[in-house]
């Protein structure tokens, strides 16, 4: 196996035996070989565009098997080999009515025309073979561009899919992942066309977080400052961890009224803040505070065990006799959950011991996202006017293993009192429950919410760049962000879309990126390594 998608790759090169992740070598395999399938599928799909044959079912099933090659979401050997046979199936049935309807059909190359293996063990060695193969270019700059752009069109696919499940979707969106797909086949591009394909990534992932934001906000309404507990009631439980809404919200419907408290762990923190979600009284607290402790707290949680989307970390025993996957998940040997029935996640927490008594412990502030912080929007530029806030930064991104990572609580604690930290994503976990007080009546430490709200944090920044008559890049706002999978490189390819500069990123570089990619960005966008926290506040602030 060969895996460096993610930041966490093996000595900084790559994964070659067991990913980091806990991804064993046949499904990395597998995956390989699905984004090959894809590859070819989305080939065809382009063709049956041409023609007029736009198949909805394809565009949803293209965006959804990408998403399952995503860091942490699905190490389910047989699910990944399940969608290989669709993808291939898909692209034989459209090409026959491609031909029918008066288009090519001649498609050319290995993933328009390859043939799964019979057997798990057939396919796995075409993956094998495939991993050679997804080095995609003997030039290595052009196979840096090339991965940055498919990682990117990951997280596109990631955010397109949650968004799709709650009604909201664009062809463009579904049109680009397959153009992006089918372009890791093509010869004929130069390291200007990869860096341009790249910033078209960008400006797509911005509209796909739009349609994921518009989904969350016209369903549940749009989150509100709330104070969530950290400790438990007395009683049986369920912790649901990940990233989908509409899961949580069906989960909490299906509870009401049976004695079982939910809770939230990792990304699910924001959700209290959406006024659909929190009218629950049973909807009561989050527990666990960061990604890396991920296995300690499962072992002490009592009840039940829900994970929604990437949230998977070498779930081993003693607890996994506790969990459920649902979603695009699927670990081996977990129970998955289909149709949103939680009948038997819920016999499962009744079954358990629960908490034994209460506990009451700190709390913590989520639901400032644009609409609760343009709401207040004319305090906050009286403010800055006023010289009482100097200084935004935007702390923000994945949470990981890595001891480097504490560089961002240590940066937090530092930044002046007369500054205010905004932040979003499981990074947050490393200073979420800090009291950094507030100035004016505006909390220091505001949570606009999941990775899965960036959109907030863009949309927040730029109506501030309005307000204040200039660019993004002359405002009091510097941005400190943790990488970890492939939502975060199609962020920061949005953020490149928009121009955004000075951004300072870690706690390591991608091992995807060469030299002179790096230069190409450093030279254009003057992103830089972060360093120690004391030189990058003095860098930021003088």
């Amino acid at each position: 196996m060969f895996c460096y998608q993610c930041e966490q790759a093996a000595g900084g090169k790559g994964c070659t035996k067991v990913g980091v992740c806990g991804k064993q070598p046949d499904v990395a395999a597998l995956q390989d070989l699905l984004v090959y399938a894809l590859r070819g599928l989305s080939a065809v799909a382009l063709g049956g565009r041409q023609v007029g044959l736009n198949d909805h079912s394809i565009n949803l099933f293209i965006c959804k098997a990408l998403f399952a090659t995503l860091t942490n979401v699905n190490f389910d050997a047989a699910k990944i080999a399940d969608f290989i046979k669709q993808a291939v199936a898909f692209r034989d049935g459209l090409k026959e009515r491609v031909k029918g309807a008066g288009g090519s059909a001649e498609f050319t190359g290995g993933p328009a025309t390859f043939a799964p293996g019979e057997s798990m063990e057939a396919m796995v060695g075409q993956g094998e073979q495939m991993a050679g193969l997804e080095t995609y270019d003997q030039h290595e700059d052009i196979r840096s561009l090339k991965h940055i752009v498919l990682f990117g069109a990951k997280g596109v696919a990631a955010y397109a899919d949650h968004a799709q499940i709650l009604g909201q979707s664009d062809d463009t969106v579904f049109k680009f992942l397959q153009e992006a797909l089918a372009a890791m086949d093509r010869t004929d591009l130069g390291v200007g066309d990869w860096v341009g394909l790249a910033m078209k990534c960008g400006e797509i992932n911005i509209r796909a977080m739009e349609l994921l934001d518009a989904g969350n906000t016209s369903t549940y309404g749009h989150p509100v400052p709330t104070k969530v507990p950290l400790g438990h009631k007395k009683g049986p439980a369920i912790l649901v961890s990940g990233h989908d809404l509409k899961d949580l919200a069906e989960l909490l419907k299906q509870t009401e009224g049976k004695g079982v408290t939910v809770y939230t762990h990792g990304e699910m923190l924001p959700t209290h803040g959406y006024p659909e979600l929190k009218k629950y009284p049973h909807f009561y607290g989050h527990y666990g505070n960061a990604w890396q402790n991920q296995q300690k707290e499962f072992v002490e949680f009592p009840g039940a065990i829900l994970m929604t989307t990437n949230c998977l970390m070498k779930i081993q025993p003693p607890y996994q006799d506790s969990l459920f996957t649902s979603g695009v998940v699927g670990w081996p040997g977990i129970p998955h959950i289909t149709g949103l029935d939680f009948a038997p996640v819920i016999e499962k927490a009744l079954s358990m011991p629960g908490f034994a008594e209460d506990l009451d412990d700190k709390s913590v502030m989520v639901g400032f996202a644009r609409n609760a912080v343009m709401g207040v929007a004319g305090a906050v530029i009286e403010a800055v006017k006023n010289k009482n806030i100097r200084h935004f930064f935007l702390v923000a991104g994945c949470d990981g293993a890595k001891p480097g990572r504490n560089y961002y609580t240590e940066f937090v604690e530092k930044v002046p009192k007369d500054c205010v930290v905004l932040t979003l994503a499981c990074g947050k976990f490393r200073f979420f429950d800090k009291d950094l007080g507030d100035i004016g009546g505006i909390p220091r430490l505001l949570d606009i919410g999941q990775c899965n709200d960036a959109y907030s944090a863009v949309a927040i920044a730029t109506a501030l760049a309005g307000a204040f008559n200039v660019g993004v890049n002359d405002l009091p706002l510097s941005m400190i962000l943790s990488w970890y999978e492939q939502k975060a490189v199609a962020i920061l390819l949005s953020l490149f879309s928009l121009g955004i500069k000075n951004i300072k990123l870690g706690p390591s570089l991608p091992a995807f990126v060469t030299p002179n990619v790096l230069d190409v960005l450093i030279k254009n966008f003057d992103i830089k390594p972060i360093s120690t926290p004391d030189e990058d506040l003095k860098a930021i602030l003088g």
